[in-house]
């Protein structure tokens, strides 16, 4: 008994893909990737924003606690030309396309820098940062000076 495998000669194909096959799938994976790439670039972007507001809303209400807890006034700077806030040893530090604005007392402010101070009795020096996203988001952050009471206003956009 002979035994015959297919061939191309006998007209029967032999199993895999042609080379327009391959080409078709490579192309349709690469369009997939072009559409998915910006995408998820401005999704983890997006994330970093976010994260990084909700790490200067910690840090204020960290300050808030810390003042009444020990009975002293801490302050919270703001460095917009840095894209910086600080707070101790606590920093949140902004990406390059994220504008910083702060609104504080011109009393408590020292060298070019906004600062907002919160005492022992719950209160505040009240004022406000600001933080935009080029092309994004914005948020706006308000410390209350009467009770210190830290709020945001995500403003445009999802923050």
């Amino acid at each position: 008994m002979k035994v015959r495998t297919p061939t191309s000669i006998t007209g029967t194909r032999v199993g895999g893909f042609t080379l327009v096959e391959i080409v078709a799938a490579i192309t349709v994976v690469g369009l997939i990737l072009a559409l998915a790439v910006p995408q998820s670039i401005r999704f983890y972007e997006s994330v970093q924003f976010r994260a990084s507001v909700r790490e200067v809303i910690t840090l204020l209400n960290s300050a808030r606690h810390a003042a009444v807890a020990e009975g002293v006034a801490q302050d919270v700077v703001i460095s917009p030309q840095q894209k910086l806030i600080v707070f101790g040893d606590q920093r949140v530090q902004f990406e390059q396309d994220v504008r910083v604005a702060a609104h504080s007392a011109k009393e408590v402010n020292r060298n070019g820098k906004g600062v907002i101070r919160f005492y022992h009795d719950g209160g505040a020096s009240g004022g406000g940062i600001d933080i935009f996203r080029d092309g994004g988001p914005s948020v706006k952050i308000a410390v209350d000076w009467l009770v210190g009471r830290v709020a945001v206003d995500f403003g445009q956009g999802d923050a």
